[in-house]
């Protein structure tokens, strides 16, 4: 097993990182967020368009962590005026920071998936084997 070491120079240095990821994790609580943020990060989608791509997520929620994103300043809500109204949702410039954080859960993601598989001792839900 590697050794894990530390490039933080002092005890309060650490503390001011753990407090900044209890921050962070604050905003980005739940099981939603973050798959909400990872798909428009890619592309603006409509309200429609999410319930379907997040799955599993209701209306009533998908409508919750939606207006709790935008209070953040992380997505816009933009409400065409269209008939019937269509309404659609994209990153913010300061979401769009999220983006290096969104990638690098992704990464360790595909890794863990694949040693997961590798050790033939569990089988992952949804486990896609010709995708890895």
């Amino acid at each position: 097993m590697e050794k894990v070491t530390s490039d933080y120079v002092s005890l309060d240095d650490c503390e001011k990182r753990i407090r900044a990821i209890d921050d962070t994790m604050d905003i980005l609580n739940g099981k939603w967020k973050i798959s909400i943020l990872s798909r428009l990060l890619y592309k603006p989608l409509r309200y429609s368009e999410l319930l379907k791509a997040v799955s599993g997520i209701s209306g009533k929620m998908l409508s919750r962590e939606l207006q709790e994103l935008e209070m953040n300043g992380l997505i816009n809500r933009i409400v065409a005026s269209t008939k019937p109204l269509s309404v659609s949702y994209e990153v913010t410039a300061y979401g769009l920071s999220l983006k290096v954080v969104a990638d690098s859960i992704a990464d360790w993601g595909l890794k863990h998936r694949a040693q997961i598989i590798k050790s033939g001792k569990f089988v992952l839900e949804n486990e896609v084997k010709d995708q890895y």
